[in-house]
């Protein structure tokens, strides 16, 4: 991959590597170091809803994948779990017979997962594997399964529809890679019929998921600066459908919402960040690439507060949670902001190691998956 051939912001590609002993910002710097946790007095009641373990993701970042009442878990050495989500009980694990690359992708019956060589496995609703396929090159990107298809994006920027039930390619995509891009897992998600994917260059991509038309393609924020480097501008993380909008962010460039049925922009505003966005009735949530969390209205992208406490932590995708905004950070700390002013309300530890994905609401929890593989469920009191 042209990402770690070439180094792009080497904090970036650390993280990636899951070094949970990895201090981005060693430095004495105090320009440069983490921001120190200050003591905490918390106005919000958290406790441990459940743990699971499912083990280390190596080199890879994993995010649990909820679909109905259950979350789908994997490892990097081939360990896919089945839990429920309320309670974490595990309804059966099974080793894939491979190392998995990417977080599983699942509709409830039928679960997918990137391997090793560029694999695509798929199991049904019971962990019986289904079929095997391949694609072009590794697969970083979770699978997205909807609409008959399993949708898999490749690094080499190759979509390809496989049929869910067979495993046979019915479509494929391809779209040119720039020069340099991050390593990181641009997002796919289903809306509708869609399939709407997230691209290096600053792009996003609208796909009739049956058949792989192109519903629309659309720049969020353009390449800027002399350097390939400075030029760096990947959409980060998932986008996020929510009541006919579809909002992403971009490193280096815009966070944004738009018209989800024709790619209209409703508004951008410039932000850099290396993590996907969290949307709900009233904000749209961005971690930026300095470590500060910020809020923009979603009807029309004003700025609504920002909080710089966290700086240089290496945070990751906030989650809107209750009253509250979560996001994980690089020791493992889980940091609860207030929804309506960003003021910090709360904060809880995991395994020390670092919080790469995404989190995830379910029902009444809010659940997090760490590098070194705890499976964290929290409820608010």
């Amino acid at each position: 991959m042209r990402v770690t051939e070439k180094l792009v912001a080497a904090s970036l590609l650390a993280l990636m590597a899951g070094c949970s002993s990895w201090n981005p910002f060693a430095s004495k710097d105090p320009k440069v170091e983490p921001a120190k946790l200050v003591e905490l007095k918390s106005s919000i009641a958290v406790r441990d809803a459940w743990k699971y373990s499912i083990g280390k993701a190596g080199v890879y970042a994993f995010t649990p994948a909820l679909a109905g009442n259950s979350l789908y878990v994997v490892n990097a050495d081939g360990a896919l779990a089945r839990l429920d989500a309320a309670s974490g009980r595990e309804t059966w694990r099974v080793k894939a017979g491979s190392d998995i690359t990417s977080s599983a992708g699942s509709d409830g019956t039928l679960v997918a997962v990137g391997a090793a060589k560029g694999a695509v496995l798929a199991f049904d609703a019971d962990g019986k594997q289904l079929w095997k396929a391949q694609a072009s090159s590794e697969v970083l990107t979770p699978p997205v399964v909807g609409q008959g298809v399993v949708v898999v994006r490749s690094v080499d920027n190759r979509i390809v529809g496989f049929d869910a039930k067979t495993g046979e390619r019915k479509w494929t995509v391809q779209r040119a890679t720039p020069a340099l891009t991050l390593r990181n897992a641009p997002g796919m998600v289903l809306g509708g019929a869609n399939v709407y994917v997230a691209q290096p260059g600053g792009k996003l991509l609208a796909l009739t998921a049956a058949t792989g038309v192109v519903r629309w393609e659309i720049v969020v924020s353009e390449p800027r600066g002399a350097t390939e480097l400075e030029r760096v501008s990947d959409i980060a993380g998932t986008p996020v459908v929510f009541e006919g909008e579809v909002c992403t962010v971009t490193y280096q460039g815009k966070a944004g919402c738009f018209d989800a049925a024709t790619g209209v922009p409703r508004w951008t505003k410039p932000i850099s960040s290396d993590v996907g966005v969290a949307v709900d009735q009233r904000f749209v949530f961005a971690a930026d690439a300095q470590g500060a969390v910020v809020a923009f209205s979603r009807e029309g992208g004003q700025s609504a507060w920002k909080n710089e406490a966290l700086a240089r932590r290496r945070l990751s995708t906030p989650a809107s949670f209750g009253r509250s905004v979560a996001v994980g950070d690089y020791q493992g700390y889980i940091h609860f902001l207030s929804r309506e002013d960003g003021a910090l309300i709360g904060r809880v530890s995991t395994d020390g190691s670092p919080i790469v994905s995404a989190p995830v609401v379910a029902g009444s929890n809010l659940i997090f998956q760490t590098q070194s593989g705890t499976v964290t469920a929290l409820a608010v009191e």
